[in-house]
């Protein structure tokens, strides 16, 4: 259990008993998500609130000019750092990671970089000597589960919305243009990642593999907190909507027949192209408004002179 936070006996028997009958705590059916509040920022590019139930974040992108790997001259430096401190949850502590962030950070690094969604190769200047830094800061305002699913979709969501300035090179000196100098330029995402969690439960208390209704345990997606602490194994799978399975990560557990895993992927799929849709409306959305606030400005500007 962590640290922090206690779940009595009697109501570790009332979730797994309401399990059991085919819904959760909190309302929700076996296989339903919680549907994300997004809030993309107008006055600052690549920051964006995510509210996931009761779960609550901010996402803030930026960039920096820095020399490549050695091992990587020509491609730019992608990083995620996290941040859940104790005002979030009971369950963790200041100054010090926990396996929780650290397991967001990899997750979400490997969903992405991995998968070439962001085009490293795009943040080159020059070549062995000056590339793009993107850095992801994710800070964590409340905590209730499904962090893993609300920060990938929190930090696609914020690289897809930042632009980074346009440069000028002069030999080996590179000249950054402020923002109403000259345009930004967005960052090249190739495809989406989204990340689905699942979680199991075996009320009956035997290890077996999860085949579906004929053994009793059961498997839910996006469990809250409550659920996290009492579950029996938990699997996240990253897919984008072209059916390309990106990442699977199960750290122990419950074993899962290679059958039913088939079926959580392909259950995945549809909510992967349901959030896909989702931010690519709302990034258009935030796009509608921020040009109109740009020419706003313009025309303030003729005004003046």
């Amino acid at each position: 259990m962590a640290k922090g936070v206690e779940i009595s006996s009697n109501e570790q028997a009332y979730i797994l008993e309401s399990l059991k009958q085919g819904f959760r705590i909190d309302g929700r059916k076996l296989d339903e998500s919680r549907e994300p509040e997004i809030k993309i920022s107008t006055e600052e590019y690549g920051y964006v609130e995510l509210s996931w139930g009761k779960t609550k974040l901010n996402v803030r992108v930026s960039c920096e000019i820095k020399a490549p790997f050695e091992d990587r001259p020509f491609e730019g430096i992608f990083n995620i750092s996290t941040e859940i401190s104790p005002m979030a949850s009971a369950q963790f502590e200041n100054g010090k990671n926990s396996d929780e962030e650290i397991l967001i950070s990899r997750l979400i690094e490997k969903a992405i970089r991995r998968s070439n969604a962001l085009d490293l190769e795009s943040l080159c200047i020059i070549a062995g000597n000056k590339v793009w830094s993107i850095r992801v800061d994710i800070n964590f305002l409340n905590y209730d589960g499904g962090v893993i699913d609300a920060s990938c979709i929190g930090v696609m969501t914020a690289l897809q919305h930042f632009k980074k300035p346009d440069i000028s090179i002069d030999g080996e000196n590179v000249i950054i243009h402020d923002y109403e100098e000259r345009q930004p330029i967005p960052l090249s995402i190739l495809h989406v990642p989204i990340c689905i969690s699942y979680s199991f439960f075996n009320p009956v208390g035997k290890e077996e593999n999860i085949k579906g209704d004929l053994n009793e345990e059961i498997s839910i997606v996006d469990a809250n907190q409550r659920e996290e602490l009492i579950r029996d194994g938990s699997l996240v799978i990253t897919m984008n909507k072209n059916r390309e399975l990106i990442q699977l990560s199960k750290n122990g557990g419950l074993l899962i027949d290679a059958v039913y895993l088939i079926k959580l992927s392909q259950d995945s799929f549809k909510v992967v192209e349901k959030y896909t849709e989702l931010i690519k409306k709302l990034i258009r959305e935030n796009e509608e408004i921020m040009y109109r606030q740009m020419n706003l400005k313009l025309l303030e500007v003729g005004d003046s002179r």
